[in-house]
């Protein structure tokens, strides 16, 4: 038997008050590929209000067995541009609007603080730590996600959570890497966008999605998730017992930008 929280979180989502907070919520997505393309036709379809969709690439033929919101008319169009047409179509009460550039400390900080949520479906970790630092300096929780080869992740930063400078720890002198080098299952991108999109929507909807310093590990090769605990750490830059990031900057480091440990 199921425990009692768990039907009212099932209620939580379902009913009509879920579907009031929806349409009243709006959601940056930095990054609309393989996991942007899942999280927003999941987040659209489930009835939220508005979208702000940020993302400096275009279509390549390459994207398309992974970027679900895409077609071959799209190859060559911003990701940006073709993810607001698709939405669009689909969901035209939606509020939805379309950056085609890769986003800056001022362009993510005034938008965070303009959006109920942020889900990072990035593919650099610039731009992931970027994003992190944004959520943490205006308070707005944070949905990531990562994907590489067979491997994908997913944590919560939200308020009073550790955040990702506390699990990836900046190493020097390693060098980065993406899915476009190292490869990625596409049918990965749709499980760990799915579950963003879930947790975006439980967060939506006044619920903890329990992943607050929690990293879950989605292990496709032996089809085994596993949930790796971390805390805050004391040291962290920027939300440590001292902090020394106050306001947002483009960070170095190494961590790869799908980093699936």
């Amino acid at each position: 038997m199921r425990p009692p929280d768990a039907i009212l979180d099932e209620r939580a989502l379902s009913g009509p008050e879920a579907a009031e907070r929806l349409a009243a919520s709006s959601v940056l997505m930095i990054g609309a590929g393989g996991l942007g393309s899942p999280a927003l036709a999941w987040l659209a379809a489930a009835g939220v209000g508005r979208f702000t969709i940020a993302d400096g690439d275009v279509v390549d033929i390459s994207n398309l067995q992974r970027q679900v919101l895409f077609e071959t008319a799209d190859i060559g169009r911003p990701k940006a541009r073709a993810a607001w047409d698709r939405l669009r179509r689909s969901h035209p009460e939606a509020q939805i609007a379309s950056l085609q550039k890769r986003l800056g400390p001022d362009d993510l900080a005034e938008l965070a603080s303009r959006h109920d949520v942020i889900l990072d479906g990035s593919d650099n970790i610039a731009t992931k730590l970027l994003a992190n630092d944004a959520a943490v300096l205006s308070g707005k929780p944070l949905v990531y996600g990562g994907i590489l080869r067979w491997s994908g992740q997913l944590t919560v930063v939200a308020p009073g959570s550790p955040c990702l400078r506390c699990l990836f720890p900046e190493p020097e002198g390693a060098a980065p890497m993406n899915c476009a080098e190292a490869g990625v299952i596409g049918a990965l991108g749709g499980v760990v966008g799915s579950l963003m999109a879930l947790a975006a929507a439980r967060l939506l909807c006044g619920i903890p999605p329990g992943l607050e310093g929690v990293l879950l590990i989605v292990d496709a090769l032996r089809a085994a998730p596993r949930r790796f605990e971390f805390a805050r750490d004391p040291d962290c830059p920027l939300c440590g017992s001292h902090p020394a990031i106050t306001r947002l900057r483009y960070s170095g480091g190494a961590q790869p930008a799908c980093a699936a440990p």
